[in-house]
């Protein structure tokens, strides 16, 4: 049996262990969570309220982390770090959420994100393996950099980039619309179309970055919520980088996307929106049960209109605290518990199976916040209106989770889609024909009109064969 949850030397405030689903992790992580529930008690938390002031980055946080050893926690032990799993990463980003910091849980995502990209082609690259060996002493902050301006949330198609080989290595052309941690972090992985492009987006390279090469203004940051994660626009003008700067092999972007960067970001970001959601039922609970109406002699948890509201957020945050944590296991089973070695052969992938599934768990998890931040806030009534109580913040913090790349708009299409057609036809790139839509809107024209039509297809080829 686990000792009782503390905060500081007091007995935790908000729901007790009796209900988290302990029986998913072991001993160490167990440990380990309870160091970090401490630590958030101690630090984090207090900081979480500066940066969402302020707009100050959590470095201070990660800094504590990395004492802890958390910057490293998915990298090998024979690399120096913790060696630890899918799983593991789940429960530090949501006890991060939860007790501490969310902008410092959405940067520790992306810096996990950036890790595991690391590690997928750390191999055979020592730039890559110098980081990996130097993150927690040094404190070596890393993130992702996939989006663009001219394409929104579908990050996957990054049209304002480009690169190409020159004598040495590479030289890179990046804009990023949203980068967490931009301009902050130590070290990026980005996304680029690659040397050989031809006009074919989905040859996509991977290339690291470091701080003094990435242009940004994190002073124009302004966000709802997730204040500190500094999620503004960058740029990578013309940087060249030496051979270590590419990561993997050339066009190894797509792989990996899906084996690595989207794994790791929709299991962590829906940990860190359950983090949230968490949060806010610990607050409700402490104040409706401190909270008495002198009328009528009750405490406000006493109504039972207030019991449904928390009955109900329990029940569905804990649903999508499951799925997380069962699609984390499942990965953790698919890779040997995260053994990197393995990657060693470029072509193995079996996180990618688990794409479609982690779309519906990063779905549901940022659908439930949003519900469950309006309804806590209802249940505190006005005070839960104030700043003070802190659920205000943790509302608007949670709002980042729908909006957030795959938007629940994209993703609940691309599950529908799939679902009812094949996996085929999501089509990332535009590659492929609809000849149902195009046949139909063909009937539709005027013999002048189809005529025009042919002119204008038969002018594009004779211009392409001119070239």
């Amino acid at each position: 049996m686990q000792a009782a949850k503390m905060w500081g030397e007091e007995r935790y405030w908000g729901l007790g262990y009796e209900w988290d689903p302990q029986w998913v992790l072991d001993d160490e992580q167990k440990d380990l969570q309870t160091q970090l529930i401490a630590l958030c008690q101690k630090t984090l938390r207090a900081n979480a309220i500066e940066s969402d002031k302020g707009f100050v980055y959590p470095r201070k946080n990660f800094e504590a982390l990395a004492k802890l050893g958390l910057l490293g926690l998915i990298v090998p032990k024979e690399l120096g770090g913790r060696g630890q799993s899918h799983l593991c990463a789940a429960m530090i980003v949501e006890t991060i959420a939860r007790y501490g910091c969310p902008s410092t849980a959405m940067c520790y995502t992306m810096h996990l994100g950036a890790t595991a990209a690391a590690l997928f082609r750390h191999h055979t690259n020592p730039a890559l393996r110098d980081i990996l060996t130097r993150i927690d002493r040094d404190v070596l902050i890393g993130t992702l950099s996939y989006s663009d301006p001219e394409t929104g949330s579908h990050f996957w198609y990054p049209m304002s980039s480009r690169a190409e080989r020159v004598d040495g290595g590479w030289r890179v052309n990046k804009k990023a619309s949203w980068t967490t941690s931009g301009g902050f972090a130590d070290w990026y992985i980005i996304q680029t179309t690659s040397p050989d492009f031809g006009g074919d987006y989905s040859n996509l390279s991977c290339f690291l970055v470091k701080k003094d090469q990435v242009k940004a203004d994190p002073a124009n940051w302004d966000g709802l919520g997730l204040r500190g994660n500094q999620s503004g626009p960058i740029s990578i003008e013309g940087v060249v980088l030496p051979d270590t700067g590419l990561v993997g092999p050339v066009g190894d972007g797509a792989k990996s996307n899906d084996e690595v960067v989207d794994p790791f970001f929709l299991t962590c970001s829906s940990a860190c929106w359950n983090g949230i959601a968490l949060a806010t039922i610990d607050i409700a609970k402490n104040h409706t049960t401190r909270k008495t109406h002198a009328d009528v002699g009750m405490r406000v948890a006493d109504y039972p209109t207030i019991q449904d509201y928390v009955g109900e957020a329990i029940i569905d945050t804990n649903a999508s605290r499951s799925y997380v944590y069962l699609a984390a296991q499942s990965l953790d089973a698919l890779t040997g518990n995260c053994d990197w070695e393995l990657h060693a052969d470029t072509d193995y992938l079996p996180r990618s199976r688990m794409l479609h599934w982690l779309w519906q768990v990063k779905f549901f998890a940022a659908k439930n916040v949003s519900h469950v931040t309006d309804k806590m806030l209802h249940a505190c009534g006005g005070t839960g209106y104030k700043p003070g109580l802190q659920i205000e913040r943790l509302l608007r913090d949670g709002k980042a989770g729908w909006v957030m790349g795959p938007t629940n708009e994209v993703l609940r299409q691309f599950v529908g889609k799939s679902a009812l057609l094949g996996f085929e036809v999501l089509d990332y790139w535009s590659q492929s024909v609809n000849q149902r839509v195009l046949s139909n809107e063909l009937k539709k024209m005027s013999r002048d009109e189809k005529m025009a039509f042919a002119n204008g297809l038969l002018s594009e080829l004779q211009t392409a064969a001119a070239a």
